[in-house]
């Protein structure tokens, strides 16, 4: 199943993708967002309507938003992939490097992406993202798929001069509607094996980064693990993976996107975040 967060008539709406068109659920007393279909623990009642109910919009008709616009937690991995590690001079951590995005960073899926006009050192960073579906504290790597709702692509769109002001990422990572997150949620079941996705970044067509999952030094429960360990997470929370081998700034000379760019991230068995790239 696949649940998606829009706009339509100005309104913010929650639906699920059927035949490449949108049940729009907001009416059903399912919530009015994926963030409080996952509170109210409706997520199987979503599933019935969607069995049963017609798609009823066009996708070309509603406005994408991320996929949990409302986050109260975004925690990034960082260096998580072994390849990403080499190519940017680092030794392999022995714990796993997180750091924090404000849910006001990230536009959905078809939005622009701005570059902010402090810098032109924009890259990109395609990812696998991990929504949280229920109350998780000190979950043990074991159990961590229970937690799990579902999972999405994301673009951890980074200005790296920022980034390297200090030892700490938070600056080069949080300027507004510098990343994005979609184009909607799969849910866990739709996934039959989420350490072996093929994702792929293309800018302007171009493939950038390729690898699997397989490639992560930290997998999916080592990172819930952790994570729940130092804080509690909610539904609707989202951790963020990692990026692999090829972001733009290892690449001699830098590649660095530009205003008019189409940036994508693809993983197979979840689809396709798709933005455009414009000057603040």
């Amino acid at each position: 199943m696949r649940l998606v967060s829009f706009i339509l008539d100005d309104q913010a709406r929650v639906g699920v993708i059927k035949d490449d068109a949108v049940i729009d659920l907001s009416d059903h007393d399912v919530g009015h967002s994926v963030k409080e279909v996952l509170q109210r623990g409706t997520l199987d009642r979503v599933g019935e309507l969607a069995a049963d109910l017609p798609a009823n919009l066009a996708l070309e008709d509603i406005e994408f938003l991320p996929v949990v616009p409302d986050s109260g937690k975004v925690l990034c991995v960082g260096v998580n992939y072994k390849k990403h590690v080499l190519e940017m001079g680092r030794e392999l951590p022995e714990y796993p490097w997180v750091f924090t995005r404000f849910a006001d960073s990230f536009v959905g899926h078809r939005r622009d992406m701005i570059r902010p006009s402090v810098s032109d050192k924009f890259d990109f960073e395609g990812e696998l993202a991990v929504i949280i579906g229920r109350d998780a504290h000190r979950v043990a790597a074991a159990d961590a798929f229970d937690y799990v709702a579902g999972y999405c692509c994301l673009n951890d769109g980074s200005i790296r001069d920022y980034q390297r002001h200090s030892g700490q990422f938070t600056a080069g990572k949080n300027f507004l509607r510098s990343g994005s997150m979609g184009p909607w949620l799969v849910t866990r079941d739709e996934i039959a094996d989420v350490e072996n996705l093929i994702l792929e970044t293309r800018l302007n067509g171009e493939v950038m980064q390729s690898s699997s999952t397989g490639d992560l030094i930290f997998d999916i429960p080592t990172l819930i693990e952790y994570c729940t360990t130092f804080t509690r997470l909610e539904p609707g929370d989202i951790i963020a993976t990692g990026t692999p081998g090829g972001v733009g700034a290892a690449r001699t000379p830098p590649v660095w996107m530009q205003p008019g760019d189409t940036i994508e991230v693809s993983i197979s068995d979840i689809g396709v975040l798709r933005n455009t790239i414009v000057d603040e």
